[in-house]
This record gives C-alpha cells, structure tokens and sequence, in this order.
C-alpha cells in the first residue's frame, strides 16, 4: 500500500470514530492556499481542528510525534480563514488522532487540545 492509501484510509477511520462519538463532520481535506486541515467537524458549540497521522509501527516514535511546528502554523493558519469563511466567533480547539497499525485493529487514540 502506497502512503496516499493508507493516509486516506486512516482519515476514513478517523471519521468514523468521530461520528460514532457525536461528531458533526464539515469538511475533509480543506484546503486554503497551500495549508491542509484533514478533518474540520463540529460538537455542540465547538469548531474541532483534526490532524490525523498515522504510522505501521512505533519503532521510530508515535504518530503525533510527527506533527511539526510548522505543521502546527500551517494547520492555524488554515483555521483562521475557515472561521474568518464562516463568521464563527464560537470556541475552536485542535486535535490529533494518532492511528497505530502494528495491531488488529488498529491502535486509535484522540488527543483533544493537543496544540
């Protein structure tokens, strides 16, 4: 499996734990000049941000080690004009599910707040 398959099939998984939990998703994969948010969704009156990483094993560290600080101002960046698209004065948080694939099924965990 090519690294595009396995990112766009742990997204489905993370979308499918998010709607399972009281999640509204709004959008995948939005895109504002060359800044990516994977997965903008809604629960009550809060705007969630979603990185997903994932890895096939731990052996060079967990998945959400690898959200970068650059990443991290890209992904504000990005939220700032959805809000600023949408007019939304609500609370806005940002999340990481980090998906592990070394077991059956795979190891999902979401970090709320994480940065």
């Amino acid at each position: 499996m090519n690294k595009k398959h396995i990112g766009n099939q742990a997204e489905e998984e993370a979308v499918h734990y998010l709607r399972a939990n009281g999640y509204e998703i709004l959008d995948r994969n939005w895109r504002w000049q060359r800044n990516e948010i994977d997965i903008i969704a809604q629960k009550g009156q809060e705007l969630v941000f979603v990185e997903v990483k994932t890895r096939k094993n731990e052996d060079f560290g967990y998945p959400e080690e690898f959200l970068s600080d650059d990443q991290e101002e890209r992904i504000h960046l990005a939220a700032e004009a959805y809000c600023d698209q949408l007019n939304w004065s609500g609370e806005v948080r940002f999340d990481i599910i980090a998906i592990l694939q070394s077991t059956f099924p795979d190891h999902l965990e979401h970090l709320e707040d994480a940065f």
